[in-house]
């Protein structure tokens, strides 16, 4: 167990602008940050509020028990984490890795890490830097249990929900691809919306308030589907996917018409009339998950 001094003392290695901002929580918690970027100059802002500017990622790790990875991904950690002499500095310390790649990635450097004697947690941030240091960000944790709740103090200074979601060390990955998933499938067809609506005239801004009536209906609709997944049901009262396809088709043949990509719709379409031949017209939409994975 640490002691009290050095649960105080936290390394952030990354400062990108989330980086920055983990940073400046912990910094305005009263403490002690050590900081360090491979590319010079991007520790000034930290530095100007009171943090410690290391030379070298080796400095910066020996100066706390406690370091803090974000970088844009497992290759850039592991370019720094992996070198000889850092990963000497490492060992007995504890890595809370906040950077964003996969479940594999998570675990193969968790599996390193114990080859080299180092402590290891994976994490995930999902909420943008804004949210760093207040209540509205949330934080994603998974590897041991008792090595969480060690940390823990240290960890809520960035304020913002944190949650252990189990031991297995790709499990943050898991729910931060899964989730990103949700996000960018639905701003590449909020994208393409504003595309169609624009080529018929509608400008953005009178779509928007329409666009936000339509996200409204997504969150009850999350709860419902999700027990439907697990327990098999996928009811498609109200909305069968025969209907379904018919309103997508429309959709593909407006886009096309004006001569904008409906790639991602026909895909969608696809996997829908899939679904339908397979004798699941009756169902709702949620039951094409079950024909996406390798069964």
């Amino acid at each position: 167990m640490s002691t009290n001094t050095e649960q105080s003392a936290v390394t952030v290695l990354g400062l990108g602008p989330m980086g920055r901002s983990l940073a400046g929580a912990f910094l305005d918690a009263g403490m002690r940050t050590t900081v360090w970027n491979r590319t010079p100059g991007k520790d000034r802002e930290p530095a100007a509020r009171g943090a410690v500017s290391a030379r070298s990622a080796e400095e910066a790790v020996s100066a706390s028990g406690l370091i803090v990875v974000c970088v844009v991904n497992y290759d850039a950690s592991d370019a720094i984490l992996r070198r000889e002499a850092v990963t000497a500095a490492l060992k007995g310390r504890t890595v809370v890795n906040l950077t964003a790649d996969t479940p594999e990635r998570a675990r193969d450097t968790s599996k390193w890490a114990a080859e080299h004697g180092i402590r290891y947690l994976d994490g995930a941030i999902m909420t943008p830097t804004t949210t760093i240091g207040t209540p509205a960000g949330v934080f994603l944790h998974s590897g041991p249990k008792d090595l969480y709740l060690e940390h823990r103090p240290v960890l809520e200074a960035l304020g913002g929900t944190h949650t252990h979601l189990g031991e297995d060390i790709g499990r943050a990955a898991a729910y931060d691809i899964a989730l990103l998933d949700i996000f960018w499938t639905a701003m590449a067809g909020y994208a393409h919306a504003l595309a169609v609506a624009r080529a018929e005239g509608i400008s953005a801004r009178e779509l928007a308030p329409f666009a936000k009536g339509i996200g409204a209906i997504l969150p009850p609709l999350f709860e419902e589907t999700a027990e439907e997944m697990d327990q098999g049901t996928f009811s498609g009262e109200g909305n069968p996917l025969t209907s379904a396809v018919s309103s997508m088709a429309h959709i593909v043949h407006t886009s096309e018409a004006h001569g904008i990509d409906a790639g991602v719709m026909r895909a969608a379409e696809g996997q829908a009339r899939r679904a339908i031949g397979r004798g699941h017209g009756a169902d709702g939409f949620i039951r094409i998950a079950e024909f996406l994975g390798r069964r």
